[in-house]
């Protein structure tokens, strides 16, 4: 994961690298996907969110581009 301060700094930095620039995530969406994610992993039954529960908590905070679907593979080549 790296952070950038900006979307230009992270389009600068994928020019200079001659990668291709994927959707980014700020850090109050990063923040909340975590506290939902982890927010149960101490309890005795937590497990794993399943393709579709993840895909709700990416829709639920604005990660709804299909690199952010579990099952999507249009990034895999």
């Amino acid at each position: 994961m790296l952070f950038f301060r900006s979307e230009e700094l992270a389009s600068e930095w994928c020019r200079a690298k001659g990668v291709p620039r994927r959707p980014l995530v700020r850090m109050d969406q990063l923040w909340t996907m975590s506290v939902t994610w982890y927010g149960t992993r101490l309890d005795p039954d937590s497990r794993r969110p399943a393709p579709a529960e993840i895909r709700g908590i990416f829709a639920g905070i604005g990660l709804d581009d299909p690199f952010w679907d579990p099952l999507d593979d249009s990034f895999a080549t």
